[in-house]
């Protein structure tokens, strides 16, 4: 499945255990030798008595993820499809509500923008809304964590940025303990904004469901925009609707199916 490009290889292990080896992840994830994906999701029984399913996410990299509001959307959808109602779903760092639309789209409550220094977290106590200007000549960016770290950069035209080279090293940089997500945003108008994405763990993705509402919150945070914000990724449009006083951010966006299949034992420990 994939939302808005953003794709993913999702294995229903409720019944029967599967848990991937990182190497067996990346395994999976290789366009070339596997099936290929952004991230891995295994759907697991809950933990949660409030929740439906547990989602465990994992990067082409093999390691786990936090938050993955696109493959959250596709997993919302699975759940809808099999049951009739809007699954709740529980991650590693909550149980996230869902909604189906009757669009045909998918609404994720994606939990709390985390904004403190320490919650993102960062390397040291400093103002997450001005951090040091990582790179010379591009200004402060913004932190925040949507349950996964996020770095946010303003750039004047977010689409002839030529991103690839500082999404890899900012990824890495020292104040992010954890590595980070990097975010490219240009403001295009009063509620919207054009945003390019380094995925941490995959490198350039076509979209990020907490990416957005990262990029979202930072614009709104520096009083860019106004919301709900308009996201326009390379795979398409995510709308973010953040309510500051709740702290409550909600994502909403399409979801494809593209095919389904059986994992050979000849790729898993071939």
């Amino acid at each position: 499945m994939h939302g808005l490009g953003n794709d993913f290889v999702i294995i229903d292990a409720r019944e029967e255990l599967f848990a991937p080896t990182p190497d067996q992840a990346q395994r999976i994830a290789d366009r070339h030798f596997g099936v290929g994906c952004d991230q891995l999701i295994v759907l697991e029984p809950p933990m949660d008595a409030g929740a439906d399913v547990f989602m465990r996410i994992y990067n082409a990299d093999g390691g786990q993820a936090e938050a993955c509001g696109n493959a959250t959307r596709c997993v919302a959808r699975l759940g809808f499809e099999e049951t009739g109602k809007s699954p709740a779903i529980q991650t590693v760092v909550g149980v996230l509500p869902t909604a189906r639309l009757d669009d045909g789209r998918y609404s994720v409550g994606m939990g709390q923008a985390f904004l403190e220094w320490q919650d993102v977290p960062l390397a040291e106590e400093m103002d997450t809304l001005m951090l040091p200007e990582l790179v010379p000549g591009l200004g402060a960016p913004v932190a925040v964590s949507i349950g996964n770290p996020h770095c946010v950069f303003f750039v004047e035209d977010a689409d002839s940025f030529n991103f690839e080279p500082i999404g890899k090293q900012i990824e890495h940089h020292p104040l992010y303990p954890n590595r980070t997500n990097v975010q490219f945003v240009t403001p295009t108008g009063p509620n919207s904004i054009r945003q390019r994405v380094w995925e941490r763990g995959v490198g350039v993705t076509v979209a990020s469901g907490s990416g957005a509402c990262a990029g979202a919150v930072a614009s709104l945070r520096r009083g860019l925009v106004s919301g709900p914000v308009s996201v326009q990724l390379d795979g398409g449009i995510l709308v973010i609707d953040w309510d500051q006083h709740s702290n409550q951010i909600t994502m909403t966006g399409g979801t494809t199916f593209a095919f389904s299949g059986i994992l050979t034992e000849e790729l898993l420990h071939g």
